[in-house]
């Protein structure tokens, strides 16, 4: 399914929080139908990658290009609007409203590839095949969920929207194992649909599940690129990134 179309790049990608610069010169690509693994210690700016990506950091510079648009220097509503979609570690469901109101929030019109292929359209009914929790709790608030229940409200919400690429910001952080393995499960089924995804991720087993490739950061620089193949086998790489 994998195409060697580029569906988001960044070069030279720096980002700051207040005065404190967290990311130096991040250059990234994901591809069509492609699952990239953002990996690194915590504090390594794993996160602050995502949200610059998107354009929630306050201050950033370099050059961010998604679906062919310079989105360098836009809101993040607007790269939400060409297809982009982020859902955040800290989760973010409405607590007042219910598993179908938060999901109607989230929806978008369908969208159609460049080449004229239809991109995945996501309805509830869909999602509740993917998130069968979900299925059960409908007109459930979102406060009165378990954490792995609003993780998984969350991804849906998001892909209600239609994206093309999803940024995951820690998915299996957190959460109990059960739900790690549904994340997994859910991941591959995205890919399979031809929905791209960047996750950022500590867990290096989770991210072997799943992923295709895989960049290291430490420090706000990216140290090493490579097959997700080739970073579970180098053991060096590892240790010196990765290894708490």
């Amino acid at each position: 399914m994998m195409s060697n179309e580029v569906l988001l790049e960044a070069k030279a990608l720096a980002g700051w929080y207040g005065a404190a610069q967290i990311l130096y010169d991040v250059d990234l690509q994901v591809r069509r139908g492609e699952v990239v693994a953002l990996m690194g210690r915590n504090g390594a700016g794993k996160s602050t990658t995502l949200k610059a990506l998107i354009g929630m950091l306050a201050k950033r510079r370099g050059a961010i290009r998604f679906m062919g648009n310079d989105i360098s220097k836009s809101e993040p509503h607007v790269a939400a609007r060409l297809g982009l979609g982020f859902v955040p570690e800290d989760r973010r469901v409405f607590t007042d409203l219910t598993v179908m109101e938060n999901l109607e929030v989230g929806k978008q019109p369908a969208r159609k590839w460049p080449d004229g292929v239809e991109a995945p359209v996501w309805t509830p009914e869909r999602l509740f095949k993917l998130f069968p929790n979900l299925g059960e709790m409908p007109d459930r608030p979102g406060g009165r969920m378990s954490g792995g229940e609003q993780q998984m409200l969350t991804v849906a919400r998001t892909l209600m929207g239609n994206p093309y690429l999803v940024l995951l910001d820690e998915p299996s952080e957190g959460v109990a194992p059960v739900i790690v393995e549904q994340m997994a499960q859910m991941i591959l089924e995205l890919k399979s649909r031809g929905v791209s995804i960047l996750l950022s991720e500590q867990n290096m087993h989770f991210a072997e599940l799943v992923s295709d490739r895989a960049y290291v950061l430490e420090k706000g620089q990216i140290r090493y690129e490579g097959s997700m193949a080739d970073l579970a086998a180098n053991e060096d790489v590892r240790r010196a990134y990765l290894s708490v």
